[in-house]
């Protein structure tokens, strides 16, 4: 395939690109940083703004397959920025990929966009989307994020194949946001355990997010192009026969899926491993939930009422994720996309020890 990354330059892209470059793919990545790195690699660097509808169609031209991982993440207050780079972004990507003949797209999307402040225990797809919570609660980034991945479902046809997956707490080498901030928070000591610290819930390591994304590349590839109703050839085109394992029961296309390491872990008990790897003590100060949440919506009318930019220390929406459980069933992306987690979590954390060690 010839393919093109959103935020190939970022920790999850630059996992897709390395993956699809291993196998043989050409890769063209879209995104504001340049990556001289990536340029000596045979990758073509195209830099640009998500907003930028003239910019995404020159990115989306020649592509067969679009891995959109560029997103605003985060707890700002800052609504609107969200809304025009999750939201209105994904929205022009789509635009400019179908006036550009794109065959897939394969959107990066996150459980939190069906969480709503209640624990989660092994549920599956089925979960709704609950967007009175997430409003009620400032959740903006997965608020958004939920409306981008209603349009990328709903732009599901003949012409552009498309399907979200959802992994969950992407760590690994190299990672930019959630490992770092840990230790950093650690480090100043404001690093606080919420809630009783029994909550469960599902990491993913890099590497696997990334084997994830190709292979629903490679199942929606199977049925294309669109066969007759009937037929016996769908679901027999060479990309597919070439590319999609042999496990894959049914096409992804429309669908949204869960990824995760497919056993979670204590929230509390894997943030003190991680600290344990650059030789820091674990969480030892705690807040209960509903004190959290009473300092998140404090911080909230703070950062809302001065206008500060920049992410609050608690909100709402964080108090309620590092209180609750929230892990998920993954056999639709086993069934579907014959995903199985290679890297073990031990594996992982071995991995990511290593890389600390040497970055710091």
């Amino acid at each position: 395939m010839h393919s093109l990354v959103t935020g190939g330059g970022g920790f999850l892209g630059s996992y897709i690109v390395e993956a699809l470059l291993a196998r043989g793919d050409g890769v063209r990545t879209f995104g504001r940083g340049d990556y001289p790195k990536l340029r000596a690699r045979g990758v073509e660097v195209v830099r640009g703004d998500i907003r930028d509808s003239a910019a995404l169609a020159a990115a989306c031209a020649g592509i067969e397959c679009v891995f959109h991982c560029a997103a605003l993440a985060g707890i700002s207050m800052d609504r609107d920025e969200y809304e025009s780079v999750n939201r209105g972004g994904t929205e022009l990507l789509l635009a400019n990929a179908r006036r550009q003949g794109v065959k897939w797209l394969v959107y990066t999307s996150s459980p939190s966009v069906v969480f709503a402040g209640k624990d989660q225990c092994g549920v599956d797809e089925s979960v709704p989307y609950d967007f009175g919570w997430m409003e009620a609660n400032r959740a903006y980034y997965s608020y958004t994020k939920a409306c981008a991945e209603q349009a990328v479902l709903a732009a599901n046809g003949d012409e552009l194949r498309t399907c979200a997956l959802r992994p969950h707490l992407i760590w690994g080498p190299g990672d930019t946001h959630l490992v770092p901030r840990l230790l950093a928070l650690a480090r100043s000591g404001r690093l606080r355990r919420v809630g009783e610290g029994a909550n469960l819930v599902d990491v993913t390591y890099v590497e696997n997010a990334a084997e994830a994304h190709v292979r629903a590349a490679d199942a929606l590839a199977v049925s294309w192009p669109p066969a007759e109703a009937g037929s016996s050839e769908a679901g027999s085109s060479e990309a597919g026969s070439t590319n999609a394992d042999s496990r894959v029961a049914e096409t992804p296309a429309g669908k949204a899926y869960f990824i995760s390491q497919g056993e979670p872990v204590n929230c509390w008990q894997w943030i003190d491993e991680i600290l344990s790897l650059v030789n820091l003590p674990g969480v030892t100060t705690s807040l209960s939930y509903d004190r959290a949440r009473w300092v998140g919506a404090a911080c909230e009318a703070l950062y809302r009422g001065l206008r500060l930019r920049g992410e609050p220390p608690m909100t709402q929406f964080l108090a309620a994720q590092l209180s609750m459980s929230h892990w998920f069933d993954i056999s639709g992306a086993r069934r579907d996309l014959g995903y199985e987690p290679r890297v073990s979590t031990a594996d992982g954390m071995r991995r990511l020890g290593a890389w600390l060690r040497g970055a710091s």
